[in-house]
């Protein structure tokens, strides 16, 4: 993938920032880095200009018993625990929630860009943080990748086009050791990765966030939404992989456990990888254990949404049910996918994607 990096003449860059460096005077932070597996080119969506702020709120928001198709949303203000569900809250499809914007169908797919600029966010003593940062109106839009990729998947590229329709704020980025960012993946940890999100927050963000965490993301977004609730103004979780590692490591037997262990590592089948598997460092999955959050309640008190196709075979989807059974906000919806595998990055899936983001737009706005 061939990257262009430069910066505007006239972009003053922010505090903590220094202006793009050129791919071939080398990654800031040194380090050795693992190559992420991006999702590659994929169409997607691109909405017409969004109408005018506050007009049609009340009808933007998703209701329960009026779907119709092949989702499933599952209004989880009623969940009490996992095996008690109140399966008539349960309905199918996505009419509901795309007839009312049947005018924004895209008529043309544009494709992914394949040549980007981005900044690095200068750190003391941690990696430099590759991003690209599109400037708008609040509230901004942050997406979170999942575990080996990078800002420049299907997902990614597909948000900042919305974004950019609506004229709203977005941000995407790199974890240290992967993309363009400086680090040692073999060196990385979750608690890392998640000071990387915080940075992120806290250094390049400005105002309200609404953070899109994908797989491994999604267990990211929710500690960052416990670390800072005054600026993290919403969620979307598309596969949420919380305590997924250390869930799959537990489910191991003695013998196994032990031999990667010595070994040092764990290799785990996947077809989503060019190598045939993804492979977990011992020390990551011993220090992920410090950041399980399914054992108790999760104090996350904004507005949360959890997309999961149900043909998922890396993260099941009950995962994302667990999710919302343990988050103590009363605003949490689940959609399932019936057909959507792990990724979600198929055109129905982006367009699912980007109605919920334009939903939550609405309703953080009309409450301000």
């Amino acid at each position: 993938m061939e990257f262009e990096s430069r910066t505007s003449g006239s972009e003053v860059p922010r505090r903590g920032e220094e202006r793009s460096a050129p791919p071939s005077l080398g990654t800031p932070g040194g380090g050795r880095k693992r190559k992420s597996n991006s999702e590659g080119p994929h169409p997607h969506p691109h909405p017409a200009p969004r109408r005018a702020k506050g007009a049609g709120a009340k009808g933007s928001r998703l209701a329960a018993g009026k779907m119709a198709g092949t989702g499933l949303l599952v209004s989880a203000a009623s969940l009490v625990r996992p095996k008690s569900w109140d399966w008539a809250t349960i309905t199918f499809g996505l009419a509901a929630l795309l007839s009312r914007r049947i005018e924004r169908t895209p008529r043309r797919l544009p494709v992914c860009r394949w040549r980007t600029n981005f900044s690095y966010l200068n750190r003391p003593d941690l990696p430099n943080l590759a991003y690209k940062k599109l400037k708008g109106k609040t509230p901004g839009v942050i997406f979170i990748p999942g575990y080996l990729s990078n800002m420049n998947g299907t997902k990614a590229m597909a948000i900042e086009e919305f974004c950019k329709s609506l004229g709203h704020a977005y941000i995407r980025f790199d974890y240290a050791g992967c993309g363009n960012s400086g680090g040692n993946f073999e060196e990385c940890t979750l608690g890392k990765w998640r000071k990387d999100v915080l940075s992120i927050i806290d250094d390049v963000a400005e105002g309200p966030q609404i953070l899109v965490g994908s797989s491994l993301g999604g267990w990211l977004m929710l500690h960052a939404a416990i670390a800072r609730p005054v600026k993290v103004a919403a969620l979307i979780g598309i596969a949420t992989a919380a305590d997924s590692v250390v869930a799959k490591f537990n489910q191991l037997s003695v013998e196994a456990k032990k031999e990667i262990e010595v070994k040092g590592v764990w290799k785990v089948p996947t077809k989503y990888s060019d190598d045939g598997f993804y492979v977990f460092h011992y020390g990551f999955i011993k220090e992920a254990k410090l950041h399980c959050l399914l054992h108790g309640p999760i104090p996350v008190m904004c507005p949360v949404r959890l997309l999961h196709g149900m043909k998922d075979d890396v993260i099941p989807w009950q995962t994302s049910m667990h999710v919302a059974n343990r988050v103590i906000s009363t605003d949490v919806d689940v959609i399932l996918r019936k057909n959507s595998d792990h990724r979600m990055k198929e055109k129905d899936d982006i367009k699912l994607l980007v109605y919920t983001i334009d939903d939550l737009i609405d309703k953080i706005s009309t409450s301000n």
